[in-house]
């Protein structure tokens, strides 16, 4: 299936597979690992718009792009007009080549303030906020994207009607989760508004929601036409899903499993950059959710994430899960061609804003 590729601002995209960001998940270790495994494009995880956290170890982790290639994308989420400029200067400041405004993030924390998902609620501010942004990110070359639901509920589907105020306002790349804030990560993603959208705007369009398997990705293309397709918590243990798909839309075969040794060594590489990152006590706690995903749906795997969340120390954590891939490779060449999609939509809620 072959189509134009995208174009944001002057950054054209290598192909049209994204990385959602995803809060606690999306950091600079992952987004390099789905990047070296297919995807064309992630943006950060969300960073705030609150002054007085941006000194903070959390935010100065998540503003991490050290190394990665561009274009830098980063998230900014908040609800006063001037501090989202405000960050959004401070981002590109420090090497943001894009400036992505989050108005999708359905997590409680998040939108009992008025931000993230809840700003559709509000269509003066959420316009007054994408105007401000514009007007500091533009003069200086950088183009702003922004990503959202289908609306409040399935009362309040206003996507169709935001996404043009928001183009005419100058968003450069529009993102829309097929989903209300009020489903959460329940239920199933519907498309039919982001197939309106997309042939209402000029801009490039995004679909977002369930994009879990090759065909799906092919199916929401071809229903949409959106231009391009973001994966979020299917890639969560399964970076290399981005590959699959861009084999499959290119030739319309399935590539082969990863083998159980190049699954053991992806993952070992990205636990070395995620301990650089994070440090020995942090990372080898933030890393047990990527090794609990990994191993999802194997055989033994969650005996071994059981285990795998007794250990305290990063080199423990290292070993066991080199040994327990091996033992699975004496029994089996290649992970099976499919496995559940991470999707503990409760747990996760309230931390990850994941797509």
């Amino acid at each position: 299936m072959s189509r134009p590729l995208v174009k944001i601002g002057p950054h054209l995209l290598p192909n049209a597979l994204f990385v959602a960001p995803m809060a606690g998940v999306t950091d600079r270790p992952f987004r390099q690992l789905c990047r070296r495994l297919g995807a064309g494009y992630a943006v950060s995880e969300m960073v705030t718009s609150r002054k007085e956290l941006w000194g903070s170890l959390k935010t100065s982790r998540r503003a991490d792009h050290s190394g990665e290639p561009g274009p830098i994308a980063v998230q900014i989420a908040g609800t006063d007009a001037a501090m989202m400029a405000e960050a959004a200067a401070y981002n590109v400041d420090r090497g943001a080549q894009i400036i992505d405004i989050n108005m999708g993030c359905p997590a409680k924390k998040v939108c009992n303030k008025w931000a993230g998902s809840a700003l559709m609620r509000n269509e003066a501010l959420a316009l007054e906020i994408v105007e401000s942004v514009v007007a500091q990110c533009v003069p200086r070359g950088v183009p702003v994207t922004l990503k959202m639901r289908t609306g409040w509920s399935a009362d309040e589907r206003n996507a169709l009607r935001l996404a043009k105020l928001f183009e005419a306002a100058g968003i450069a790349m529009l993102t829309i989760h097929g989903r209300t804030r009020e489903q959460g990560y329940k239920g199933l993603a519907e498309y039919d508004t982001i197939a309106a959208v997309k042939a209402a705007l000029s801009i490039p369009v995004v679909a977002n929601g369930d994009i879990d398997t090759p065909e799906k990705a092919r199916d929401v293309l071809a229903y949409t036409q959106a231009d391009a397709l973001m994966i979020g918590r299917a890639a969560q243990g399964r970076p290399w899903i981005f590959r699959e798909v861009a084999h499959f839309l290119a030739t319309g075969e399935h590539l082969p499993p990863p083998t159980i040794v190049e699954a053991r060594d992806v993952l070992t590489e990205h636990l070395h950059d995620h301990y650089g990152l994070y440090g020995e006590l942090s990372g080898v706690r933030s890393a047990r959710k990527h090794i609990g995903w990994a191993v999802r749906g194997l055989p033994g795997g969650e005996a071994f994430r059981q285990h795998m969340n007794t250990l305290e120390r990063c080199d423990q954590q290292l070993q066991a899960l080199r040994d327990w891939f091996d033992e699975l490779g004496q029994a089996h060449d290649r992970l099976p061609p499919t496995l559940a999609a991470a999707n503990d939509e409760d747990a996760q809620a309230d931390e990850a804003c994941a797509a």
